[in-house]
């Protein structure tokens, strides 16, 4: 498994693979044999929207990241910044990446994506405005709730959950690479 640390951050030791014994049982974890430094590795909270454009007939804006291979589009995704509540961070997410301003924001629900070792919290965000899109992303596409398929991962499964929660069932595809 490769991990970003390989020193401990606190006195630049070597970190060493060592199996724990704790209340869930059996962890391995990195620890520093000097100081006891420990890299727990717990997942990164990551905000997703299920993008509502209110002033384009309430079509969902879906994006193509830059970094992406392959012509898939999902859900705008970010991290929180220290202070901002998921809600702020996800308003902010939205604007930076679409220059969209959020109007409403409900959460739909939580989602492990283990893969990438996040857990995603997933909001309905309503917006307006001029869609003029970051460099992180390349593309975008507007689609009619009905007309919106599903991947089975992450921000996929939150997508469903919001279309079900209106009387839509989703439409499944497989993305040609795993999505969040």
């Amino acid at each position: 498994m490769e991990h970003a640390f390989k020193f401990c951050p606190h006195c630049a030791t070597p970190l060493e693979w060592i199996v724990a014994a704790e209340d869930g049982g059996d962890k391995s974890r990195l620890r520093c044999p000097a100081c006891a430094w420990t890299h727990w590795n717990n997942p990164t909270p990551v905000l997703a929207a299920v993008l509502e454009c209110e002033d384009r007939g309430g079509r969902l804006l879906l994006a193509r990241n830059a970094a992406w291979s392959g012509r898939n589009f999902g859900l705008i995704t970010g991290f929180m910044e220290a202070g901002e509540t998921p809600q702020d961070g996800i308003a902010r997410e939205v604007l930076e990446e679409t220059s969209l301003s959020a109007s409403r924001v409900e959460l739909i629900g939580v989602y492990d994506f283990q893969r990438m070792n996040q857990l995603i919290v997933a909001y309905h965000v309503e917006a307006r405005g001029e869609i003029v899109l970051s460099p992180e992303l390349v593309e975008y596409r507007l689609f009619e709730p009905a007309q919106v398929k599903c991947w089975p991962a992450g921000t996929g499964y939150a997508l469903a959950d919001w279309l079900r929660a209106r009387g839509i069932e989703p439409q499944w595809i497989e993305w040609s690479r795993p999505s969040a």
